[in-house]
């Protein structure tokens, strides 16, 4: 095993990891003894879910999140600059991608340091291979604003994109905001666009269906329970 920073993707929710990781992880994983975290409880579970004999007292990590202060991130690849190889674990899906990760991994790059990133779900790259929309030229916008207002004025911005840039968009919400979130963008998109909403990607209840704004309208689906993701297009 080479030494390196592995980037480790993890489960999008309850899947048996044998569905969506491949055995190579597995193998890396074991051979990992510092990593740096999103959260350490959700790790420490995703690590037993990898291999239950994983003695986790043994291991060391180092939480990385927006409360992170640089002072103590530049301190956090110390064992790999002697030689012990780390790894990167996000919430969900793979690390660095929309995740506080990418903060480690510039550093990583900026001092030279190997950096592997393994093969693992992602909810943005699934959703956009389900939606059935342009995957040569897609843009992730994250969480879109709270205030109305705001939201809405965005929302137009990127259609415009679909339109001037051929372009497909995606961005995020969290449950409770969702039913509100396909009603503004129901509201205010044009009739003729689509619309992709994508849930419980790779879990049980997956959900990924497309259709035009029109044929949306009546027919929004409740997903309050859990986050989604939307893409729209031309």
């Amino acid at each position: 095993m080479e030494t390196a920073l592995y980037l480790l993707p993890v489960t999008l929710g309850d899947t048996p990891v044998e569905q969506v990781l491949p055995a190579y992880n597995k193998e890396i994983i074991l051979g990992i003894k510092h990593f740096i975290v999103e959260d350490v409880r959700s790790a420490r579970r995703f690590l037993k879910k990898v291999e239950a004999s994983i003695n986790i007292d043994e291991l060391t990590f180092y939480l990385l999140n927006k409360h992170t202060s640089p002072d103590d991130l530049s301190g956090y690849l110390k064992p790999l600059q002697e030689g012990h190889s780390m790894g990167v674990i996000s919430e969900a899906g793979c690390p660095a991608v929309a995740d506080p990760g990418a903060d480690v991994v510039a550093m990583a790059q900026r001092k030279n340091l190997k950096v592997v990133p393994l093969v693992g779900p992602s909810s943005i790259i699934l959703s956009v291979m389900g939606s059935g929309f342009n995957g040569q030229s897609f843009a992730f916008h994250g969480y879109l604003p709270i205030e109305a207002a705001d939201r809405i004025k965005r929302l137009k911005e990127l259609e415009g994109r679909i339109y001037s840039e051929n372009q497909t968009q995606l961005f995020i919400e969290t449950p409770y905001r969702n039913n509100k979130m396909m009603e503004d963008i129901v509201k205010t998109c044009r009739p003729q666009t689509k619309l992709c909403i994508a849930a419980n990607i790779t879990c049980e209840g997956e959900y990924i269906h497309t259709k035009t704004i029109r044929e949306w309208k009546g027919h929004l689906p409740d997903l309050t329970k859990v986050p989604c993701i939307f893409l729209i297009y031309k």
